[in-house]
Formats: structure tokens, C-alpha cells, sequence
């Protein structure tokens, strides 16, 4: 009899012990979800008042700011579906995007650009323009700048594109978004891409490009004395496109 009760003491102590430690753990993830979900609202916010009171004045801020209020939108469509804390992380990185349209577009404006932003990891490794670049690829003219111009009024801030890097810069046209819709590079993109950033500063060669990015990236890191930036997420999911660039649910 002793030794039966012993046992039943023994479960009963058991199953108190993982009952505590399963409800720790669900009430960690719902402050976890709490936490993330405040934390994409304070930025969804911060872009839509940027979104509201700023008029682009020239080609270039005007489609910087149009880029903003999509991801405004896009954030805000996010927001309404979070469930997990990787999804809001992913609604904090759309509206993150948006502020760098946001920002690019008060540079165009001759206005000050405001407090830095947080930098994706992806942004980071795609580097940026350097230079001003004018190419012809298979009879068609494009251009790249660090600076908007007349003939570079598409700003892109940079990150990985149906994974491979565009790098952050104004251009002529916004090339990257083909494969940003269809989720796959045209078979020319390899020459532009080439043809465009070949020996620019920071930015991997088209070889390390058309073998997916990560090939030869380390190389072009060490340039730059750099190791990539700090992540503002992992791994996001199932939730929805997560390039640096236009993930939608």
C-alpha cells in the first residue's frame, strides 16, 4: 500500500511539474507574440504618418513614396492576419521597407532623411551603387546611381529578389520586378547584371549571382570589412514572401 501511494505521488508531482512547465512555455510565446505584434505596429505607425504627410515634389520622391504606400498597405493587410511572432516580424520588416522608400524619397527632396533605420542582413549583403553605370544589354539601355537623377527615378533598398541580391540604389527602371511577381529571374537578367555591377565595390560578381547569391558572397563581404549587418529576422515561414522588396501574404 505504502509503495502504491508513493507512486501515485510521484505522477501526480510529475504531471504538476510539465503542467507548470508547458503553461511557462505558452505564456512565454504569447508575450513573445505580444512583444513582436507592438513592436510592428510602432513601425506600421511611424510609416503611415511618413506616408500621409509627405507629396513627392519630382519623379523620383513621387515613386518612392508610391513604393511606401504599397508597403503601408501591405504592412497593414499583414497586420490584420498575426497569429505568431515570426508573422509580425515579417509585418515589422514590410513596414521597414517602406520607411527606406520613405527615406529615399525625402533625400530626393533635398529633405533630411530622419533617424537611421534598422538594416536587414539580406540589405546589407546585396551592397549597394557605387557608381554611375550606364549599359546597353541586348539593345535596351539601362542605368544605376547612388542618387536620383532624371534618368534614375526607380529606387530599390536593396536585398535578395526570388533569391539573388539587387542592390540598394536608383535606377532607371525597376528591373527586379518581374521576378519579385513571378518569383524567378528572366534568362537575360545574368548579362544586366553583369553588364551593370561587374567590379563595382561590394557587390558579388554574376558568377556568385546566377549560382544563388551565397556562392562567392563572403568574398565580396570581405571588401566591404563587413559580416553581413544585423538579422531583423529569421526564419518567417509560412507566412508570405519575405524578399527584402515586396513580400506579401
Amino acid at each position: 500500500m505504502g509503495t502504491a501511494i508513493v507512486v501515485v505521488v510521484l505522477i501526480v508531482v510529475v504531471g504538476g511539474l510539465i503542467f507548470i512547465a508547458a503553461n511557462k512555455r505558452a505564456t512565454a510565446r504569447r508575450n513573445e507574440l505580444e512583444n513582436a505584434k507592438a513592436d510592428a505596429r510602432r513601425w506600421v505607425e511611424r510609416l503611415g504618418g511618413q506616408v500621409m504627410n509627405l507629396t513627392g515634389t519630382d519623379e523620383a520622391s513621387k515613386q518612392a513614396l508610391a513604393d511606401a504606400s504599397e508597403r503601408y498597405t501591405a504592412a497593414g493587410s499583414q497586420m490584420d492576419q498575426v497569429q505568431t511572432a515570426e508573422q509580425a516580424k515579417l509585418v515589422t520588416k514590410t513596414a521597414l521597407e517602406g520607411l527606406y522608400y520613405v527615406r529615399a524619397a525625402r533625400e530626393a527632396m533635398g529633405l533630411d532623411p530622419g533617424p537611421a533605420l534598422p538594416e536587414d542582413r539580406e540589405q546589407a549583403e546585396a551592397g549597394r551603387v557605387t557608381d554611375d553605370r550606364r549599359v546597353n544589354v541586348e539593345g535596351h539601355e539601362y542605368a544605376a546611381s547612388a542618387r536620383p537623377g532624371e534618368g534614375t527615378p526607380y529606387y530599390y533598398p536593396g536585398g535578395r529578389v526570388a533569391g539573388r541580391p539587387v542592390p540598394q540604389g536608383w535606377y532607371s527602371e525597376p528591373w527586379w520586378k518581374p521576378a519579385l511577381v513571378a518569383g524567378a529571374w528572366g534568362v537575360g537578367t545574368f548579362l544586366l547584371f553583369d553588364a551593370m555591377f561587374s567590379g563595382m565595390h561590394g557587390i558579388p560578381d554574376a558568377a556568385a549571382w546566377e549560382s544563388g547569391y551565397d556562392a562567392g558572397q563572403a568574398d565580396a563581404m570581405a571588401d566591404t570589412g563587413g559580416d553581413g549587418g544585423g538579422d531583423m529576422g529569421g526564419d518567417w515561414g509560412d507566412f508570405g514572401g519575405g524578399d527584402f522588396g515586396g513580400g506579401d501574404f
